[in-house]
């Protein structure tokens, strides 16, 4: 199978070119910036926007996962841009090459389309796989996390640290190792299509407190959540508005992400057993993750 990937630069595309490197399957790869040398692996020069080159990405490809998209953005334009527009680009190129398989990474935020703009694109985005009458399967992953994961660290620093784990206010997450995650999508990439949304997980339903709590233990930590009232996190990203401009990380979209009761998973939604299911439980692969960071001096 040759695989079509967007992506493959950040944390959940690299971990499915190990994997499907691994089965023996050639990737041909979405790259912005020139890659190093790799066996097995094509870099095509390009991005979402480049319609050239998302047609050479997928011209001999056997099936496409598309998982590249903005998670962070200063407007509603430009989560357009990356997530709808570029979702888009790369539908009508499977398109216009006929290509057997296509594979969706969304987000659970798609469920909730008018919290925050993100969500909004990506339930957008959604519509545009499903609209296409492409061989599609749509995932919705949870918390991704494991060695690699940058988004996370900064919490695992803090426990290791002080002793404290900001959260949201109160709430109800699933994760998902990156492992686990490159698998299934792999796993998809090489079956039958079923025009399915899928919502994986590892099987728990953390509180925030919860998964502060299963840091510090990763860390070798007791620590103490620290819940952030809402109001204060709105003001926090105003800040970060003020000082960073269009490079903010707290954005007021992404608060409004942030303070939704209720990112798990759906077990209704879970992918079929017979195809796949999760191998590694929250506790290991947390440790795991900490013996990353603390390997390469993150922490």
């Amino acid at each position: 199978m040759i695989l079509a990937l967007t992506g493959g630069t950040g944390f959940v595309g690299g971990a499915l070119i190990e994997q499907a490197l691994a089965a023996g399957h050639p990737v041909r790869a979405l790259a912005r910036r020139p890659q190093p040398p790799r066996d097995g692996v094509t870099w095509i020069a390009g991005a979402l926007d480049d319609a050239a080159a998302i047609s050479a990405l997928v011209s001999t490809a056997d099936a496409v996962v598309h998982v590249a998209g903005a998670v962070n953005a200063p407007d509603r334009a430009a989560f357009a841009a990356a997530n709808i527009h570029g979702t888009r680009n790369v539908v009508d190129a499977a398109r216009t090459w006929d290509v057997r398989r296509f594979v969706h990474v969304s987000s659970l935020a798609a469920r909730e389309p008018a919290l925050s703009n993100y969500g909004w694109s990506k339930h957008e985005a959604e519509a545009v796989v499903r609209d296409s009458a492409l061989d599609w399967t749509i995932i919705r992953p949870p918390g991704v996390y494991g060695p690699g994961d940058m988004e996370q660290r900064d919490l695992f620093r803090a426990a290791r640290r002080t002793g404290v784990v900001p959260t949201p206010p109160r709430g109800r997450l699933s994760i998902i190792h990156v492992a686990d995650l490159a698998r299934l999508l792999l796993a998809l990439a090489d079956a039958p299509g079923d025009q399915a949304i899928y919502e994986p997980s590892d099987g728990s339903t953390l509180s925030y407190a919860d998964f502060a709590r299963a840091i510090g233990t990763a860390v070798g930590r007791r620590i103490a959540p620290l819940p952030l009232p809402a109001a204060l996190l709105r003001t926090a990203a105003r800040t970060d508005r003020l000082l960073r401009g269009a490079k903010a990380k707290l954005t007021a979209d992404r608060v409004a992400y942030m303070v939704h009761p209720d990112w798990t998973a759906d077990p209704a939604k879970a992918p079929p057993a017979t195809l796949w299911h999760p191998q590694i439980v929250a506790a290991d692969g947390l440790c795991d993750t900490a013996r990353w960071y603390r390997a390469h001096g993150l922490l």
